[in-house]
């Protein structure tokens, strides 16, 4: 594990912002391309948020206060963007968010990086149907196995709000599966 404190001082330096910037990709591309990837469902649409999201890291951390860890920042604009993204995509498209994410996990049997089977093809699907916010908690909760302290830093959401949102996302789940398996 990386020293957040002591990376945030190299990328706040401009000798050394380069070379530390190149550390953060490493260090956190991964796990953001899949967080992104969970909210934009297409692997190119990921790639692109990605990037936008480190130009935005790259951009802003000069007025990054250190109030809240590097880690849930960086998910914040992560997650801003790939919401943004999606709203965008759905205007343009002229139709409704749920049916722009619909349409996005219906085109994943055809997506050649998605390998998973009919269950997770039903599981996407089904967290596809929940409320933004729901979603957001759900896939941070179960796929990312964050703790509900992390995902309150990133979303600014109390630790109450989450869990119930998580309880009801995780209800609503079982209902859909239930029924596409039945």
């Amino acid at each position: 594990m990386i020293d957040e404190i002591a990376l945030v001082e190299e990328l706040q330096n401009i000798q050394t912002k380069e070379k530390a910037f190149r550390i953060l990709i490493k260090e956190y591309k991964e796990r953001l391309y899949w967080h992104i990837r969970k909210i934009v469902i297409s692997h190119d649409d990921a790639d692109d948020v990605l990037q936008n999201t480190f130009i935005k890291i790259f951009k802003g951390i000069d007025n990054f206060k250190q109030d809240s860890k590097l880690y849930s920042w960086m998910y914040r604009i992560a997650t801003n963007e790939s919401i943004t993204f999606i709203n965008k995509r759905a205007r343009e498209r002229n139709i409704d968010i749920t049916e722009m994410k619909q349409e996005l996990v219906s085109n994943l049997q055809s997506d050649r990086w998605f390998s998973g089977n009919d269950i997770e093809l039903i599981l996407q699907e089904a967290v596809a149907t929940l409320p933004e916010k729901q979603q957001l908690v759900f896939n941070m909760k179960y796929f990312d196995h964050m703790k509900y302290q992390e995902i309150s830093d990133i979303l600014e959401t109390s630790v109450g709000g989450l869990k119930a949102s998580y309880f009801h996302a995780v209800k609503k789940i079982e209902l859909y599966i239930k029924k596409k398996t039945h």
